[in-house]
């Protein structure tokens, strides 16, 4: 299994939504991830530029993580990586799970920052005691 380094370039958020103004009770939070390409840095290592993104809708804020992630591992490994995104197919999926772990903590503390609600969905309890009664919503508050 590659060994996989994931370093962040750029971070950057903004509230659009006026800090005077409370931030509704319905949010869409869409996240996407883009892993832009693969380039060979050595015969044991591959790089992979991406770009987080974490909009929210209504338009209260956006966030962009953008780095580089670095992968070391055997040769023919990476040449199945190398092979994999010259033709096409998605990055795998060990690479999109490293990637986002890191990503998606730098979102949560940058959305801390500026106040809005995390990009996390809503932790819900299994088990017939713990339901929300009939009707209620979950809600995030800043």
């Amino acid at each position: 299994m590659p060994r996989i380094d994931v370093f962040v370039t750029n971070l950057a958020a903004e509230r659009l939504w006026d800090i005077d103004r409370a931030i509704p009770g319905q949010i869409h939070i869409s996240i996407n991830l883009n892993v832009i390409g693969f380039e060979k840095r050595s015969d044991k290592a591959v790089e992979a530029p991406f770009i987080f993104n974490v909009a929210f809708n209504p338009a209260i804020a956006q966030i962009t993580v953008k780095g580089r992630s670095r992968i070391v591992g055997s040769t023919p490994e990476l040449d199945e990586i190398l092979k994999g995104g010259s033709e096409g197919r998605p990055p795998p999926a060990f690479l999109v799970q490293a990637i986002s772990n890191v990503a998606m903590a730098e979102a949560i503390v940058a959305s801390k920052a500026i106040g809005v609600p995390p990009p996390i969905p809503p932790i819900t309890i299994s088990g017939s005691e713990r339901k929300p009664p009939e009707g209620s919503s979950y809600r995030y508050t800043a």
